[in-house]
């Protein structure tokens, strides 16, 4: 296990979570390989362009990000941290461009191509922001009792927000959300500021779902279509409630198979958990998605725990919980530890982002939240999102082992 000195004395990682983070790559790896190799074109590959092979060289490169950040303190890390913050900035005005940006699935424009991977500036986006946050936050308390200063801290929030729900990617830019406020909350702000923005953040919320569940056509917000279809979906809205006055029966029919066919994918993924029971099918032998009733395309991705649950079952997906409790638990010890506001608010803002992640994305696939495409730590399928958790985790040890009691 690595050691390092630190102040003269021995610092050394966190083996309970590195253990934690080693058994869900180990998982991660493995119901991503069961989740594609149902897919006879995809066998016929080169080794390496298989997705679980593409997996695990993520996981390699994730591992050393995090290893050569260990190296350096992150106080030397959050001295460029507005390097960080402006050039995540740029790179989610750049996949805005058309000719730049490039599209997957439903037409959202989040990747840039460079040839042999695609790059998703959002993952990056975030962990650039939990570190100008950290550093902007961890001045002096009487400090952050200025308006100004804490309105300048909801604006470096709000811009990178505002740049991925335009790509648009509603569940990347929504985790900021719980991501600031618990940094914010941490570092001492006001609660009386917190309160009336949150008051502000829940009231435009409500609007916002009352425009779309409610709205006649001509008066909803801008939405792509997919988003408010999943929302509609989500609340059980009735997408006849949309038809112009006097429909026809056969437009009436339309859209109820339209409804229909927009809840097929969570319909699948719930029906692919319960059917797990106690212990599962066994690996490689779920039928929801060999038989293509959980769409292939998003199985490995978006709904990997769908995938894990019906073949591990209840126990599997227990295993995968406790395993997402140490790496959250041992970061909170990690911010109690640590020897400055700073350390304490890297290690915050990354426990919350990846809490909010495993909540959002484990909540889609059993329906107590909306499909949002947030992908799932360690598990789901995906190069910058492997490297991005990788980087965080490499975060929070590196926080403890320059922890404080040396």
């Amino acid at each position: 296990m690595l050691s390092l000195t630190l102040n003269g004395g021995q610092g050394r990682l966190d083996r309970l979570q590195i253990a934690a983070v080693v058994g869900l790559m180990f998982l991660g790896a493995a119901f991503v390989f069961s989740a594609t190799m149902v897919n006879e074109s995809l066998t016929s590959l080169p080794l390496l362009k298989q997705s679980w092979m593409r997996q695990i060289i993520w996981y390699a490169l994730g591992m050393g990000a995090a290893a050569a950040l260990c190296v350096v303190d992150y106080h030397t890390l959050a001295r460029w941290c507005y390097v960080t913050y402006w050039t995540s900035i740029l790179t989610l005005v750049v996949v805005l461009v058309p000719g730049i940006g490039t599209t997957h699935g439903w037409g959202a424009m989040r990747w840039i191509d460079l040839g042999p991977f695609q790059f998703q500036p959002s993952e990056f986006a975030k962990l650039a922001f939990i570190l100008t946050a950290a550093h902007y936050l961890s001045r002096p308390p009487d400090e952050l009792r200025q308006p100004a200063i804490f309105w300048k801290g909801v604006g470096m929030f709000l811009l990178p927000f505002a740049l991925i729900f335009k790509e648009p990617d509603l569940g990347s830019a929504l985790v900021l959300l719980p991501t600031g406020l618990a940094m914010m909350l941490v570092a001492g702000t006001p609660r009386k500021y917190l309160l009336r923005l949150a008051g502000v953040v829940g009231l435009l919320a409500a609007l916002f779902l009352v425009d779309v569940l409610f709205a006649p056509p001509g008066w909803q917000i801008s939405l792509q279509p997919y988003q408010r279809n999943r929302l509609l979906v989500y609340f059980g809205r009735d997408y006849t409630h949309f038809a112009l006055p006097g429909a026809t029966p056969a437009e009436l029919q339309r859209l109820r198979r339209q409804q229909f066919n927009d809840s097929h994918n969570v319909r699948q993924a719930l029906i692919s958990v319960g059917s797990g029971g106690l212990t599962g099918k066994g690996w490689r032998q779920g039928t929801q998605n060999a038989l293509g009733y959980l769409p292939r395309s998003v199985a490995h991705n978006d709904f990997i725990f769908s995938v894990l649950a019906e073949e591990s079952g209840f126990v599997g997906s227990v295993v995968v919980l406790t395993l997402y409790a140490v790496v959250l638990f041992t970061g909170l010890r990690m911010a109690g530890q640590a020897r400055d506001r700073l350390g304490k608010l890297l290690a915050v803002g990354v426990v919350t982002l990846v809490f909010s992640h495993v909540f959002i994305n484990i909540g889609m696939n059993i329906r107590i939240m909306p499909v949002t495409g947030v992908p799932l730590p360690l598990l789901s399928y995906g190069g910058s999102s492997v490297l991005g958790s990788l980087i965080a985790m490499g975060i929070l040890q590196n926080v403890h082992l320059h922890r404080k009691g040396y």
